[in-house]
């Protein structure tokens, strides 16, 4: 069965290369052929691949899923080069105006350079070790009061007013994993060889550069992302460090260990929007559907076309994520139901990635439709933030409702010091690939003290503090995608400033901002929504100075 499925595909793609281009009106009805054809090609390897973060633990599934990363997507890759070169070749691509297509034509000569077959194996062995890292944390299960519960489970114990369960919990967390650790160190390794290797086969110096090519990364360098470390050690940890101090006089202890950061004063109860998926569907698409029609309408068409899967079980792959369905015209999004605030948050991101899609999926071009991470974040975290004030359709008291803005706002400051751990740890780790395990870790933990610091105590968890990226998957399935988020959450921001000013018109530049795909350059993206593309250090003065602001007019009793 598999076998004729890859003879259709061949057939597919050789009738793509034997088109005979012979004027500029053949070169863009063969661009929208070309398009179709990767389209549909492309959601049933979605289809799968959603398929296998569903039920991890299925063989079929999983067999299935591995023929395409085996099969399918190598021959893919390699077709896709071929029609690039065809196109680059073509005597018309000089005449598709710039001002249409000039996005295109440098995104194209930009992968067709980054092509080599050779890389094409190791591609496959590079996915061969992706998926035991999923087969690995998606089959982890935790021990709670006698009863096995999946690792998304125990995250509402972190809220928790009593701290013993909160400990108890965040060792719940951090065992199952640290017992994989040397299977997981071992991937680590073996992804590091290979991906030096495939920048050395493609001609360049190091991965980091390998992968700033291949993300289209034109706008901004590796050292640009030390300097934005810099600017916000300089002026996101101090404001960070005052309110783990506020929240720890709040809690009232003497000491601040990990499982205290998400600790609820004993007077107080933890946020909890929804009990189940079906609620939180629901007065999800009332709140955005009072923000834009349109994007109410998306989550209904979604919903009746079972596109949600939100809820956690065992055999399921960790995290969340929205995967757009081309040829269908809808997204997918994958999460996983913890009980607690942050699924309202989640579902609320995933939706701007939804939207995104929405707005988008009529772009003419398939290579506009494919977008920087940068312009995708910004979508996901900026409806976050735009839908705050709506939020109490799912707080009932104006203390909840409250807190949840004062904690989201705390949480989008908070998470910027450990992206930038993230990333410089990634910078690391391909600058010094042989570096032992302990040094690994000890480089974590030197980055967190540095551009993470904070007054947690780690005394007797040190394993913790200097092991805990073993959870970040991005770090096995997608290298150097995490600076994305400290850049799109600092365009949310002015994206929020500029709501707060003007709500509608807001919307109506986020809307069109987000329609342009990767059509235009990135710094214009950002002008379209009426923000800048600017991660100086007086930018994001400001907007901290702009979020303590904010802080302060959230009074909670």
């Amino acid at each position: 069965m598999n076998d004729q499925k890859l003879e259709l595909f061949k057939k597919e793609f050789e009738n793509l290369v034997s088109v005979n281009i012979t004027s500029v009106e053949d070169l863009k009805s063969f661009l929208l052929q070309q398009k179709k054809v990767y389209e549909r090609e492309e959601e049933k390897m979605l289809r799968h691949y959603i398929a296998f973060q569903c039920q991890s633990d299925s063989d079929e599934i999983k067999q299935q899923f591995e023929y395409d990363q085996q099969h399918i997507k190598p021959l893919f890759k390699k077709y896709q080069s071929l029609l690039d070169e065809k196109v680059l070749e073509s005597p018309f691509l000089a005449e598709l105006p710039d001002t249409e297509y000039g996005e295109y034509k440098k995104k194209l000569r930009t992968q067709f350079a980054l092509f080599q077959e050779a890389n094409l194996d190791i591609e496959k062995q590079e996915d061969a070790l992706v998926n035991q890292y999923f087969e690995i944390t998606g089959g982890l299960t935790a021990n709670w009061e006698g009863k096995e519960v999946t690792i998304s489970e125990l995250f509402t114990h972190f809220r928790d007013t009593n701290r013993n369960i909160r400990k108890n919990a965040m060792e719940a967390l951090y065992d199952p994993i640290l017992k994989k650790e040397e299977k997981l160190q071992s991937i680590l390794d073996e992804l590091i060889e290979l991906r030096i290797k495939k920048a050395e086969n493609a001609g360049l110096n190091g991965f980091a550069d390998y992968m700033f090519k291949k993300y289209y990364r034109f706008d901004y360098t590796p050292e640009d992302c030390t300097q934005l470390a810099e600017s916000i050690r300089e002026h996101v940890i101090p404001l960070a460090l005052q309110l783990q101090k506020e929240h720890k006089k709040e809690i009232g202890l003497d000491d601040y260990k990990p499982w205290d950061v998400r600790a609820v004063p004993h007077n107080r109860k933890p946020l909890k929007p929804v009990d189940t998926d079906v609620e939180l569907i629901n007065k999800s698409a009332k709140v955005l559907a009072e923000l834009d029609p349109v994007f109410g309408s998306l989550v209904h068409d979604m919903n009746e076309k079972k596109l949600f899967d939100l809820t956690s079980r065992k055999g399921k792959a960790q995290g969340g994520f929205c995967e757009n369905l081309p040829e269908t015209g809808l997204p997918f999004i994958f999460m996983n139901l913890t009980k607690t605030d942050g699924d309202l948050v989640v579902f609320m991101h995933e939706m701007g990635h939804a939207i995104h899609d929405l707005l988008k999926r009529d772009l003419e071009l398939y290579s506009y439709k494919q977008i920087p991470m940068e312009s995708a974040e910004l979508a996901s975290m900026s409806m976050e933030l735009f839908t705050m004030n709506r939020w109490d359709e799912f707080y009932k008291t104006e203390e909840e409702l409250n807190r949840a803005k004062k904690d989201q706002l705390k949480s989008a400051i908070m998470s910027l010091p450990y992206i930038m751990v993230i990333d410089q740890f990634q910078h690391w780790l391909y600058k010094h690939p042989n570096h032992t395990w302990k040094e690994r870790t000890k480089k974590f933990g030197e980055l967190k003290d540095r551009y993470d610091a904070s007054i947690i105590d780690w005394k007797g968890h040190e394993d913790w503090k200097e092991k805990g990226w073993l959870y970040t998957l991005h770090i096995y399935e997608v290298p150097f995608y995490f600076i994305e988020y400290a850049i799109s959450q600092l365009g949310a921001l002015q994206l929020y400033k500029n709501y707060k000013e003007n709500p509608e018109e807001t919307i109506s530049k986020y809307k069109q901002a987000l329609s342009l795909g990767s059509s235009k350059p990135l710094p214009e993206v950002y002008e379209a929504a009426g923000i800048k593309l600017d991660f100086s250090s007086k930018t994001i003065a400001e907007l901290m100075e702009f979020v303590a602001k904010e802080l302060d007019l959230l009074t909670i009793s």
